[in-house]
């Protein structure tokens, strides 16, 4: 009696279920780069999600970093975020290493010569790398995709209990989700700055397009003749001046009448 007449396997199910997935579909439409094709090969139930999760995400965020940023800020505050996403792989990927050689190493001192395999199908798809950190960190996620049968395979073997391969397995899973955290703040700030550049530079077009206020030019009138009273060469102080005066119906006639007859021989 097969396998397959006690237990129904998978068939490719949790592979599309995984895909199908909203919340892991990242927004790729403004990536304009030409891409290196590779091909998945996760078998763990933990290198599938995170893959899926994070891994077009990571790439968008620092396609928007790289390219994106260097039209609006300074070359050298992305080449920064590029070196310091570059060092944190470099340390993520000897962590992961560090603890595959340690696994090997246990599984052989304990003479295992068997590793645990998964009954699920695989998950292969063709993917497009667009940088070289995109590269790296594909390369990390099937890193960790490496390690999680192994430690599973310690923990049947009772080589480790289960809060030992819980703890180590979490431990493993944080270390390649924070790159996508990483990747993914350095593009808000990014963002945020070439907003800010933007706001700056319309400011500055707004008080070059302005014009000079009438009253600025009057006041300048006015200390004008003002300094010339000061130094003498005005015989007489400045006049105050003042806006119209409201006359009145009656007080016009008055005046109108005086002027008659003033004006009367």
């Amino acid at each position: 009696m097969n396998e397959a007449a006690l237990a129904l396997l998978d068939s490719g199910e949790a592979n599309r279920r995984i895909l199908a997935k909203d919340e892991y579909r990242a927004d790729f439409r403004r990536v304009e780069a030409a891409s290196l094709k590779r091909k998945t090969c996760l078998a763990s139930a933990e290198g599938k999600r995170i893959f899926a999760r994070c891994f077009y995400s990571f790439q968008a965020s620092m396609y928007f970093v790289s390219t994106l940023g260097r039209t609006k800020l300074p070359r050298e505050s992305i080449e920064q975020i590029e070196q310091a996403v570059r060092a944190k792989l470099e340390v993520a990927t000897r962590e992961l290493n560090k603890a595959i050689d340690g696994a090997e190493l246990l599984l052989k001192n304990n003479n295992i010569e068997v590793v645990a395999t998964y009954d699920t199908v695989p998950l292969e798809v063709e993917i497009g790398i667009t940088s070289a950190l995109g590269r790296r960190y594909f390369e990390l996620i099937h890193k960790l995709d490496q390690i999680m049968p192994l430690l599973q395979t310690l923990e049947i073997e009772e080589v480790v209990n289960e809060q030992q391969a819980e703890r180590q397995r979490s431990n493993f899973k944080r270390i390649v989700l924070a790159m996508s955290s990483t990747a993914r703040n350095f593009s808000m700030g990014v963002r945020r700055r070439m907003n800010e550049a933007d706001a700056k530079k319309g400011e500055g077009d707004d008080k070059r397009s302005r014009p000079v206020p009438e009253t600025v030019r009057q006041d300048e009138h006015a200390t004008t003749e003002q300094r010339d009273y000061d130094t003498g060469t005005a015989a007489e102080p400045p006049q105050e001046r003042t806006g119209p005066q409201d006359v009145s119906a009656p007080a016009a006639r008055e005046l109108a009448l005086d002027g008659a007859v003033d004006a009367t021989p």
